[in-house]
């Protein structure tokens, strides 16, 4: 009698309990469908709570972008630590934090003494800028002259340095492809986004395996080719091709290989991003690019532009717009800066003027 008034006072502990492990003890069917029932119920209120907690700061993050007054755009304002609506002016955060230095500067010098933190990480080095690297100067930290024992003990240091650099031939690879990207980017002008673009380039075919049975050097002009179209700044084949170190055929063979592996978009060149440099290379005015867009803005709605050159088509445009604004420049001059043929700037300039005149009748 005894045994049954326990067991029974356990069931009913068990009935009430929400706990999941309330079932591994229970004697009875009952008690255990009833601690089950009560585990789903708590899992179900748990999960309306978390749905409403994200709802919540889904709200408030809302709330922080838009002004609670106009639904104007705030702007933050980080010397007086303010959010301010940049529409109606209202004051929506004050006193934040300065995540800043707690140091001031007044120009640059200053700023490189005081600021106790290196340089970024960049894809412009094979290790991203995070090894160390053994100043050339043999001088101690106080500019005294090293000694000659301690000349030759830091001409070995640096050279074990360079060779931890490197470990193996993957990176001694990067290292090699990463400089020559930097040696083409710098002789063609092209700017830093560029570079850091295609070292990313390099870097993926890189890790899936496109090198074997290819030029380093060739993957690394294919991938600069494609990060300069990319950020809409192009430079043609034979640009390309003079700065490189392998020939023309080779860099196309390679880059549409590199484009197709890794799934790359790049739109087809449009002839009005060469218009720029063309021009300021001419020493053109800018009333003279403005007529050598709308030319090409012109011949691309009569349909010139289908299976012809970018590059041909923007060096007849800069031709023809200085013919009609009456400024001095030679076929020879833009064939020179644009590195193609007379015979191409003769033909495609007759077209861009022909399609400019049926788009005004």
């Amino acid at each position: 009698m005894g045994i049954n008034k326990f067991i029974s006072v356990t069931s009913i502990l068990m009935v009430r309990t929400p706990s999941p492990f309330v079932s591994l003890f229970s004697l009875g069917g009952g008690a255990s469908i009833a601690t089950m029932s009560d585990t789903t119920t708590y899992r179900t209120d748990t999960a309306e709570r978390e749905e409403e907690r994200v709802e919540t700061e889904s709200e408030r993050g809302e709330q922080t972008t838009t002004c609670p007054e106009c639904s104007g755009s705030l702007v933050t304002d980080e010397e007086h630590g303010e959010t301010v609506c940049a529409d109606c002016g209202l004051v929506v955060e004050s006193d934040e934090i300065d995540h800043g230095p707690e140091w001031r500067a007044f120009d640059s010098s200053e700023r490189d003494s005081k600021s106790r933190v290196g340089a970024p990480t960049t894809t412009m080095m094979h290790d991203k800028g995070l090894s160390t690297n053994i100043g050339w100067q043999n001088k101690d930290a106080y500019g005294r002259t090293l000694s000659s024992r301690q000349r030759e003990k830091m001409q070995r240091l640096r050279t074990w340095n360079e060779r931890f650099r490197t470990r193996n031939s993957k990176e001694r690879n990067l290292k090699q492809a990463l400089g020559e990207i930097d040696r083409m980017a710098s002789a063609l002008g092209l700017p830093e986004n560029v570079r850091e673009t295609a070292s990313v380039i390099y870097r993926r075919a890189l890790s899936d395996d496109l090198l074997p049975g290819r030029s380093i050097e060739g993957v690394a002009t294919a991938a600069l080719y494609a990060a300069a179209r990319q950020a809409g700044t192009p430079r043609s084949l034979d640009e390309i091709a003079t700065v490189s170190r392998v020939d023309k055929m080779e860099l196309t063979r390679t880059y549409r290989y590199v484009v197709r592996e890794l799934k790359l978009e790049i739109q087809p060149a449009d002839p009005e991003q060469y218009v720029p440099r063309f021009a300021s290379e001419l020493g053109l005015s800018e009333e003279a690019t403005r007529q050598a867009r709308e030319l090409l803005r012109a011949s691309r709605e009569a349909g010139v532009h289908s299976g012809k050159s970018p590059v041909g088509l923007a060096a007849a445009a800069v031709y023809a717009a200085a013919l009609l604004t009456n400024e001095t420049v030679t076929q020879s001059e833009v064939s020179e800066v644009a590195n193609i043929s007379e015979v191409t700037i003769r033909n495609r300039y007759k077209e861009l003027l022909e399609a400019k005149g049926a788009a005004d009748a």
